[in-house]
């Protein structure tokens, strides 16, 4: 499964990249007006840093709109892939981009019907929000594994892009799941490293190894 961060901040990319495990970035209105910089400067910084695909949100509702931005956001990297919602107009604007060799990203996905639709219009990633829904008593992961199901009876290539990360247990569960994608904040990323078990076995080593140091030949 593909490891992507959740956010625009540049410091957090650099150190999520230094991992070596990232393979891409997503964001966010939200995200990158947190940042107090231009849209577009944000998404050109994270291009420097990370080779792979960054996906940029549009901020219109109307077709044109969303094709006039996308467009314009496409041109900053070779990398960028366009976020749009799953609306009527949002799954027009990515067949259109699609068409034209542009990546899309079909994000805010709750449903499989969704999700088929966003196949159907040649999606390159559907953005499934496992953590939203389970604020609202629903089984998030179950999400990922009827989209799986479906993509996988018809061979669609659309990648499942698991969002609304919580905690590492969703990164698990959306791998078990066979999702593409996992998308988090950097802390959850952090948060895969570490067991008490590992903490307590490193001291242990290291305590014992001071011990052997002290003995004298």
């Amino acid at each position: 499964m593909k490891f992507f961060i959740d956010t625009a901040n540049i410091q957090e990319i650099r150190d999520a990249a230094r991992l070596g495990i990232l393979d891409g970035v997503t964001t966010n209105p939200s995200l990158v007006a947190k940042e107090g910089r231009r849209f577009e400067d944000v998404i050109a910084a994270i291009c420097t840093i990370v080779d792979g695909p960054i996906s940029a949100e549009v901020t219109a509702l109307d077709l044109d709109g969303m094709l006039s931005q996308g467009r314009a956001l496409a041109k900053i990297h070779k990398n960028v892939t366009i976020k749009v919602p799953l609306t009527k107009e949002g799954l027009r604007a990515c067949k259109a981009l699609r068409e034209e060799g542009t990546h899309v990203n079909v994000t805010l996905c709750f449903s499989p019907a969704q999700a088929l639709l966003a196949a159907k219009c040649n999606a390159t990633f559907i953005s499934p929000f496992v953590g939203r829904l389970d604020d609202v008593a629903t089984e998030g992961m179950e999400l990922i594994r009827q989209i799986r199901a479906i993509y996988d009876n018809y061979g669609f290539t659309t990648q499942i892009l698991t969002a609304s990360i919580r905690h590492p247990i969703h990164v698990v569960d959306a791998a078990l799941a066979g999702a593409d994608v996992g998308t988090m904040p950097y802390k959850v990323m952090l948060q895969l490293y570490e067991h008490p078990l590992t903490d307590v076995g490193l001291k242990k080593f290291l305590e014992d190894w001071e011990k052997v140091g002290r003995v004298k030949s």
